[in-house]
């Protein structure tokens, strides 16, 4: 993997659809995305190399384009997230494994995916509130995972959260403590 500065796309500059729903429509699709390649390509790369190639990210871009109609979709999100996720994944995949109780291989594919755009976003989306990408992660585990996974996702970006976003985290855990005892 190379060690680029990811690219961050200015939403109002872009000229593409900047909407809440745009973006959570792109997450949607890079979840997708990113669940194929780590099934192929990433699982090859690493397991059996005679076997690489042919469905990297770029190429599930464009395949994914060619057949959905993505004219409500962020694109240029969508794109950062299947270029710099997968240049990134070892990184960020040894991030979260120090909050795993388990190898990060032993995860579901759909939970690795999420867990990879939400470890993604919390390092490199400092636009994004800590909490909106927490809440981003369950609702795509709600549309893609398993019934009772958000609560490990939830559980996992919390605690990353903590450690990455450590002045967001505090500020919000000293705000809610004192709207509690305003109560």
């Amino acid at each position: 993997m190379t060690n680029q500065t990811p690219q961050e796309v200015d939403f109002n500059a872009t000229g593409y659809k900047t909407s809440y729903t745009a973006i959570r429509k792109a997450r949607r699709f890079a979840v997708q995305g990113l669940y194929e390649w780590l099934l192929t390509d990433y699982r090859f790369a690493k397991e059996r190399r005679d076997l690489l190639g042919g469905n990297e990210p770029h190429t599930i871009v464009a395949r994914t384009r060619a057949e959905n109609a993505m004219h409500t979709v962020h694109l240029g999100y969508y794109h950062e997230l299947m270029r710099n996720i997968p240049d990134q994944a070892d990184e960020l995949i040894m991030a979260l494994s120090g909050y795993l109780d388990r190898n990060f291989d032993k995860l579901d594919t759909i939970e690795k995916a999420i867990l990879l755009i939400g470890a993604y976003e919390l390092k490199h989306s400092l636009h994004i509130p800590y909490k909106v990408v927490l809440d981003e992660a369950i609702q795509l585990n709600t549309h893609f995972g398993a019934t009772d996974a958000h609560k490990f996702i939830n559980a996992i970006l919390d605690r990353y959260a903590k450690a990455v976003r450590e002045l967001e985290y505090t500020a919000n855990k000293a705000d809610k403590k004192a709207k509690k005892e305003s109560e």
